[in-house]
């Protein structure tokens, strides 16, 4: 498992971005975006008063989707022909006006959204289930960071934990992400760590998600600053007491028990195909670029199991070489994907779990003590 901050030092990063982040609602007619040798700047109008910042790239993309300009060329406009991006945008801001949330931070637009987005920021995420996760007995948080698109936080309970074969101990876990840019929901997922190499394996098909939905903000100004209002704060206490409960009940015995099965059944079955090739169809299908595909043909080689399970592992180990946190990550929830296609569940023997449970049954009673 990729290791990121330590967990004051992302508590300090959030507390830093609390201060250096604004959020506003702007009518499309209130913007303007000018792109010169600097780069590009997006102006919003609040009393005829302009305020411009830089655009992030996210945001860019973003705004190319919302206006339905082709991502390439927007591209091919932004680098070669700035003054015809410029009119494309302002022209379409202005013909199909709508109302859009802007999230800045750092005198940067950071996303580009519907009004109707839901704030559900990193900092009170945390606020809700740091101490939920500290009143679990034997969870540690093994890893976390946060990322411009992302916070992670990767949690193991030392308590539960089986053995795949002789020696090969795992123990259960789970990872909480977020976006506050559009990324995707809010989403608890299952987690595997794998004590022999430190690999952690994200099982996605138990994934518990909360979405970024609200309600639309209603206000008859065109463009203005918005904050944390009183019944926005008890929409989130609601929110985050729903998230708290997923947390506690994260840990789920028999879902973990089930994956420990599907890593056994893999290690009986054979890749398809020569290591090269099942790297080759496996990074083709899941858009691993060409230094991954070698890091993972490598983890394969040094593994010497030509089994399933042994690609699982080879693409899991990979996900600690890669500088980014964020495609590591990725790497971790690929891994999980391998692993339910290789052994779906019905092709399980029904007596597996049942002797999964009796090996875990010491770990059992002393979660209950």
């Amino acid at each position: 498992m990729k290791q990121g901050r330590s967990l004051a030092d992302v508590g300090s990063e959030l507390e830093r971005q609390r201060m250096a982040r604004k959020d506003f609602i702007a009518d499309t007619r209130n913007l303007e975006m000018t792109t010169n040798q600097e780069g590009t700047s997006l102006s919003l109008y609040l009393e005829d008063e302009p305020q411009s910042f830089a655009v992030s790239e996210l945001a860019h993309q973003q705004m190319a989707s919302r206006l339905q300009i082709p991502f390439r060329y927007y591209q091919k406009m932004r680098q070669e022909e700035a003054p015809l991006l410029d009119e494309n945008v302002n022209t379409w801001f202005t013909r199909i006006p709508e109302k859009r949330m802007l999230r800045v931070m750092d005198g940067k637009v950071r996303a580009f959204l519907s009004d109707r987005y839901r704030r559900l920021d990193h900092l009170e995420l945390c606020s809700a289930v740091l101490p939920v996760i500290k009143d679990m007995k034997g969870a540690e948080i093994e890893s976390c960071e946060v990322t411009e698109s992302h916070l992670y936080l990767k949690v193991i309970n030392k308590r539960l934990k089986a053995e795949v074969s002789v020696g090969d101990v795992v123990q259960a876990g789970f990872v909480i992400s977020n976006s506050e840019v559009g990324l995707g929901s809010l989403k608890v997922e299952p987690l595997i760590y794998r004590l022999v190499c430190k690999n952690g394996l994200i099982v996605k098909d138990y994934a518990q998600k909360r979405y970024h939905v609200g309600r639309q903000v209603e206000s008859e100004e065109s463009a203005y600053e918005i904050y944390s209002d009183e019944t926005l704060a008890q929409d989130d206490k609601a929110f985050f007491m729903k998230v708290q409960d997923t947390v506690r009940c994260a840990v789920d015995e028999a879902k973990f028990l089930l994956t420990v099965d599907k890593m056994r059944a893999a290690m009986n079955i054979p890749m398809e195909h020569d290591p090269v090739q099942s790297v080759e169809l496996l990074a083709d299908k899941f858009m691993l670029n060409q230094n991954e595909r070698g890091d993972v043909l490598r983890q394969l080689f040094m593994g010497r199991d030509n089994s399933q399970y042994g690609l699982v592992n080879a693409v899991t180990a990979a996900s600690q070489i890669t500088e980014s946190y964020e495609r590591a990550t990725e790497l971790e929830r690929i891994g999980g994907e391998i692993l339910a296609m290789a052994v779906p569940r019905k092709l399980l023997p029904m007596h597996e779990t049942e002797s999964s449970i009796k090996n875990v049954t010491p770990i059992r009673r002393s979660l209950r003590a």
